[in-house]
């Protein structure tokens, strides 16, 4: 039999070392929700119901899993609209690369001082500051509140994730907290995407740390099927190809050390998104670090991010695990879920996340 007729039949591939036979096409194609999400059992999505049930027992809270589109599995208030804390900022590098698909600002290497020029005036004699640029703050490179210069080091830390979110959102788009979701949200991603529950970007409102996103479990998966389908949304490119593929495929290399602790000059009145440590240093990359997203890499001594989850895995994650989405390509996965068990996004092995991406890879049927 000629092999393209064999691939049209059936395609069976190893992922990681999980062999999988997807479903034909003829069989099942890839759907995109409208107003509301289209259902399938899982076993018509090559799952196994009662390993999807021993999957969201072990997460808890309230959750969903989708695949090919549909949604195969909820567990909880699925509609409940909440704050995901640190998860959101994967919605910022989104606006990032609108606003220079937009034209707004020129490009991700423009300088921030374009914007915000205080920051030319703090950490004398220096100036470190002044050469901040987008790229930096959407890959948490930019030292603000740091010794460090820009670019030097990786350092998480939610001083720099406000000023990022203040410059970008109420200067580069003209938006303020009161008219942020009206003018910026809703018209320009939630809406496109048909959600179905409100989404915020004010989720203790506009007083307790704006910007922070409440979204519901069902809405933020269509985010993520969204950058599982490079941008395309019912035959519309909402971001572009390349800019999608990029958010969740470019890590920081190992190369780029953590940050210390040495404080540096902030500009005054200066908020945090979250945090208020000063110093602010809450994590290493781990490798694994792309454009706010969270990826499957490899850290400094080999050790993979999450070892039983394929190398394509990509993810969200708030509070350390348990407000969280995440997107398996290869599989055609979308996993989203609010107040759940999992304390400790990476931790190796015996981390609850990677156990409870093993817990969903044995729900996935084998041939």
């Amino acid at each position: 039999m000629h092999w393209m007729r064999l691939l049209a039949m059936v395609l069976t591939f190893v992922v990681d070392g999980w062999l999988v036979t997807e479903l034909r096409a003829e069989e099942v194609e890839a759907a995109t929700p409208g107003t509301s999400w289209d259902k399938k059992a899982p076993g018509d999505m090559g799952l196994d119901a009662a390993k999807l049930a021993e999957f969201s027992r072990f997460v808890g809270g309230r959750g969903c899993v989708v695949r090919h589109g549909y949604l195969v599995h909820a567990w909880g208030d699925v509609s409940r609209r909440a704050d995901v804390a640190s998860a959101c900022k994967p919605l910022y590098s989104h606006f990032l690369f609108k606003a220079v698909e937009d034209g707004r600002i020129e490009s991700l290497n423009e300088k921030v001082t374009r914007w915000e020029r205080k920051l030319q005036d703090i950490n004398e004699p220096d100036f470190k500051d002044a050469e901040i640029t987008w790229r930096h703050f959407a890959n948490q490179t930019s030292c603000y509140q740091l010794a460090e210069k820009p670019g030097a080091a990786f350092d998480y830390n939610d001083w720099q994730m406000a000023l990022f979110w203040d410059t970008l959102f109420l200067k580069v788009y003209g938006a303020s907290y009161d008219n942020v979701d009206e003018q910026v949200l809703h018209p320009l991603l939630t809406d496109q995407l048909e959600c179905q529950d409100d989404p915020t970007m004010m989720a203790f409102g506009t007083k307790n740390r704006p910007g922070r996103v409440g979204i519901s479990v069902r809405d933020f998966a269509r985010f993520g099927l969204l950058y599982l389908r490079r941008g395309n949304w019912h035959g519309k490119q909402l971001i572009s190809r390349k800019h999608a593929a990029m958010a969740v495929s470019s890590p920081l290399p190992n190369s780029v050390p953590r940050a210390g602790i040495k404080a540096a000059e902030m500009i005054p009145g200066q908020r945090s998104l979250g945090s208020t440590e000063k110093p602010d240093n809450q994590t290493d990359h781990f490798g694994s670090y792309s454009w706010l997203w969270w990826i499957n890499g490899v850290d400094r001594e080999g050790t993979r991010f999450w070892p039983d989850a394929p190398h394509d895995t990509y993810g969200a994650f708030g509070h350390g695990g348990p407000r969280a989405m995440w997107v398996i390509p290869s599989l055609d996965i979308v996993v989203s879920y609010n107040d759940a068990n999992l304390r400790g996004w990476h931790s190796g092995e015996t981390g609850p996340t990677n156990q409870a991406m093993k817990r969903l890879m044995a729900a996935v049927r084998q041939p």
